[in-house]
């Protein structure tokens, strides 16, 4: 007899026990769970355990959308590897120099833009409460779209099928897989100018609403709309504006020209207690109190946002200050574009083929000009990895705890004092190392617990969405086999490893600051936002949009030393990037011969 159970009772135990078996074995699994559609088909229920792969225009046929059809045979078979074209890119610099100056770079770009913004659904599909299509989901700009709909709620595992019952908590991941023990710089040489434009660049479209829930976001306009230097509601713009020749509000601090004090435009800035309101600058994103580099830049666009307004005012003195700053608005998204795809870009990819900010080569292509930012997208910019242990600006080395919110670092040193400071100090690598500071360890954790509230697909589903070849292992993602031990450990089964823990573990490229997938998947998100703005459409890529042939080529020259160069009274030595002279192919800086016996 069981201790504290009667020997009559014990019977209609076992047949209870008997009975819940037999009812659990019985209930059907979701068979969506399985994600048994291959290459980009859809799996669709039918009653209980039955479903149906939607192969449509997939250029696959089958049951689960496996069988490649004729021209895709032939396609799949002449493709290269992602591997393949990346080495290309990154060597044989030679060869790149002559293609960069012949009409071969228009063809190269064009093909560049075609094959990734293919990859990203345009309408968008699902969001995180429609993981079918509808109406909502491609109608309602509070949301984030999603690339993948979620994990079916009814799955046996968080995951689908595979892996534990429970995923590990996210701070054991973080601390054990993310958590920097010591600095590893970027081995592209990125530096802190690079770290604070990803940081000030995407802060316009990556807005996550807390307060709806961790699928909203507040931007409306889901890419390059410049809403963090004007506001992203037009009470926000107006009270940053100036409303005399077109220009934004300002203060003049030792004769330079800085963002205007949230007492001269009272608006809402996230910044500490402690904060007296003349050290609280007003910018269009909320947060950018948080940190003096961005700051640096929001100065930067403010005044080249004024600079330029006195330009088309000249050209245009019968415009009113309205058309003066919308004409400005749209010359300033063009520079951000150009700068990011020529520079930013160009310096991320490590590519030795020069890109090419060049609208006119989508023209004719089936494009669509719109953009809806996916929350894939935001998750897998999380990259506070590049931020260093302090922040030195000339000999002085600042904590984050003296760093932060600390507006006086910028009008003590000025724009071009941060400009040369932050040229010279190496950003972090960011895939493949233990390398995020403990000061920043609790955003990667929100990013898991966002991942698991949003249900995001595993790894290697995403993998396969974007064309990459499935892992077979936690050896194989990490390239090493402790850490791989330790996540099969946790995970119990690589089909379960989640969405962004992945692609900051997952092994960097040689010489590369990120791995393959962050790669693979992010530049047809970035891509396809960049050139999707209205701008660059056919009805708008014209010299009339920026009033006249002076406003065009004001962005089709722009790059990152102009923006600085040309608000500063000093243009810092070495703007760039990446830390000066920077050796790519060696991965480390050239140094002068020595003149020494």
């Amino acid at each position: 007899m069981m201790m504290g159970i009667s020997g009559a009772s014990f019977p209609l135990l076992v047949l209870l026990l008997n009975l819940i078996l037999i009812v659990e074995t019985s209930v059907a699994v979701n068979p969506c769970c399985y994600f048994p559609c291959q290459h980009k088909g859809v799996c669709v229920r039918f009653g209980m355990d039955r479903y149906e792969c939607d192969c449509t225009r997939t250029g696959y046929y089958g049951i689960n959308c496996t069988i490649p059809e004729f021209w895709m045979q032939i396609r799949e078979f002449i493709r290269p590897t992602p591997g393949f074209y990346h080495y290309i890119l990154t060597h044989f610099k030679w060869f790149w120099d002559i293609i960069s100056n012949t009409f071969l770079r228009g063809t190269l770009m064009k093909l560049v833009l075609t094959v990734r913004a293919s990859l990203i659904p345009s309408p968008p599909t699902y969001n995180s409460a429609y993981g079918y299509l509808s109406w909502e989901a491609y109608a309602n700009v509070s949301y984030y779209t999603r690339i993948l709909p979620p994990v079916p709620l009814d799955c046996p595992t968080p995951m689908g099928v595979k892996g534990k019952k429970q995923l590990p908590d996210p701070w054991i991941i973080a601390e054990r897989f993310l958590l920097r023990k010591q600095f590893i710089p970027d081995p592209q040489g990125s530096n802190l100018m690079f770290a604070f434009f990803a940081q000030h660049f995407t802060h316009q479209f990556f807005k996550t609403y807390g307060r709806m829930g961790r699928g909203f976001t507040k931007g409306l306009g889901h890419g390059v709309d410049l809403s963090h230097i004007y506001g992203d509601t037009l009470d926000r713009q107006y009270a940053l504006r100036l409303f005399k020749d077109g220009k934004l509000k300002y203060q003049v601090v030792n004769g330079e020209i800085y963002p205007p004090t949230i007492q001269q435009s009272p608006i809402h800035m996230i910044y500490p207690n402690d904060i007296p309101n003349e050290k609280r600058f007003a910018m269009g994103q909320e947060v950018f109190g948080l940190l003096p580099g961005l700051m640096m830049y929001a100065t930067l666009w403010l005044r080249e946002h004024n600079r330029v307004c006195d330009v088309l005012k000249e050209e245009h003195p019968t415009w009113n200050d309205e058309q003066l700053f919308q004409t400005t608005r749209l010359i300033l998204i063009g520079e951000t574009i150009k700068i990011v795809i020529e520079d930013y870009v160009q310096h991320l990819s490590g590519y030795y083929f020069k890109l090419k900010f060049d609208p006119e080569l989508l023209f004719g292509v089936q494009f669509q000009y719109r953009n809806r930012i996916a929350v894939e997208f935001n998750q897998l910019y999380h990259w506070h990895s590049l931020m260093p242990d302090t922040f030195d600006i000339q000999d002085q080395k600042f904590s984050y705890k003296s760093f932060v919110y600390n507006s006086s670092v910028l009008l003590d040193y000025g724009v071009e004092t941060l400009v040369e400071s932050f040229t010279k100090q190496h950003a972090g690598q960011i895939g493949g190392v233990k390398n995020i500071h403990s000061y920043n360890l609790k955003v990667a954790v929100g990013v898991i617990e966002e991942s698991r509230q949003l249900r995001l697909q595993p790894f290697n589903e995403y993998r396969k969405r974007f064309g990459l070849k499935p892992y077979k292992s936690f050896q194989e993602l990490t390239g090493e086999k402790e850490i791989a031990a330790e996540l099969e450990e946790l995970y119990g089964d690589f089909e379960a490893m989640e969405f962004y823990p992945a692609v900051m573990i997952e092994k960097a490229q040689p010489n590369g600051i990120f791995g393959e997938s962050i790669v693979e998947m992010g530049a047809p998100f970035s891509l396809k936002g960049l050139l999707g703005n209205p701008i660059c459409s056919p009805e708008y890529w014209k010299p009339s949009t920026f009033g006249g042939k002076t406003g065009f080529d004001i962005v089709n020259t722009a790059s990152l030393q102009k923006l600085v160069c040309l608000n500063v009274k000093k243009c810092p030595p070495n703007v760039a990037f990446h830390v000066p002279d920077f050796n790519k192919e060696n991965g480390h800086h050239r140094t002068k011969p020595s003149t020494e016996l």
